[in-house]
């Protein structure tokens, strides 16, 4: 059984984990300390042993959310726009895709966590290759995503979760420095779910994420080979090893656009359906355009 809790008591765990922190310097331990009042405030539904329909585990998020919070606030240096536009309940977060591995999808959620109010866990729509991955699929389970599966995506929305999702897939993550802020083609799924399950569409444009890790090639036979979606060569990897994979301390602008509400059958023929997502892809687009003239430069 899954008890609704609107707070979440402290556990054993988290005390230990607390204690750690406060050894770290005094910068690390106050974000850790503000995650974990953050993460007290998160209405989420738990069984006995502290997880989620889904998987979820608060502990296991307190802990790894740490790392990426340091990227947010310091790597990155996160400016977040208009969030308070994303409403409560269920919600889908349609946004660009970029950056050879999928920190923009992190930076989101981040931005969701830290400043949105109240905070809230974003519900990733991995990839289907990604649960073959080593620990990879247990983190992302125990954190708040799961596989993009049309039932999973419903049965979160169902119970008013926020989901993010990005129509370009694995197109977008992995277009070359040169297709930068290029949206490639938008899959018709998003729609259909948002059409069925009457659900708000927030639009979101990521500025700063397709110069991370800027694409020179995609090596597609090794891929293969790999049994992955893509092998991407950028400018530092593989030619740094390890470190050609850190990727470049661009500043990301997220910002939030107006809720779009769609009306409609979720079974229309794909020429009816592409109308709509067309409105989301060009709402992004302009909203791509307009921060990309408000930057003042790749860095800062």
């Amino acid at each position: 059984m899954f008890e609704a809790v609107t707070s979440l008591p402290h556990t054993a765990t988290e005390s230990l984990s607390s204690t750690a922190f406060d050894l770290l310097p005094e910068p690390i331990s106050r974000l850790q300390h503000e995650i974990g009042e953050r993460m007290l405030r998160i209405p989420t539904r738990l069984n006995a042993y502290g997880y989620d329909p889904w998987g979820f585990h608060v502990d296991t998020t307190r802990c790894s959310t740490l790392v990426t919070a340091l990227l947010y606030r310091y790597w990155f240096r996160v400016e977040t726009h208009d969030i308070e536009r994303v409403p409560p309940g269920r919600v889908l977060l349609i946004s660009n895709h970029a950056g050879q591995v999928a920190l923009d999808a992190a930076m989101i959620s981040l931005a969701c966590f830290l400043e949105g109010d109240p905070p809230r866990i974003v519900r990733g729509m991995g990839e289907y290759w990604l649960p073959t991955v080593p620990w990879v699929n247990i983190i992302m389970v125990r954190t708040g995503s799961v596989v993009g599966t049309r039932k999973n995506c419903i049965d979160l929305l169902e119970n008013d979760e926020l989901v993010i999702a990005f129509p370009e897939g694995i197109r977008g993550m992995n277009k070359l420095i040169w297709e930068r802020y290029q949206l490639q083609e938008f899959g018709q799924g998003f729609m259909r779910l948002a059409l069925e399950t009457h659900t708000p569409i927030v639009p979101i444009a990521v500025v700063g994420s397709e110069e991370q890790a800027p694409g020179i090639a995609n090596l597609q036979p090794l891929a293969k080979l790999l049994r992955m979606p893509a092998f991407p060569v950028t400018l530092t990897w593989p030619w740094l090893g390890l470190l050609g994979m850190v990727p470049l301390p661009v500043k990301y602008h997220i910002y939030f656009g107006e809720p779009m509400q769609f009306e409609g059958n979720p079974g229309d023929e794909d020429e009816v359906i592409a109308e709509k997502v067309e409105l989301v892809k060009g709402r992004i687009a302009t909203m791509l355009a307009e921060g990309l003239a408000r930057r003042r430069s790749l860095f800062w």
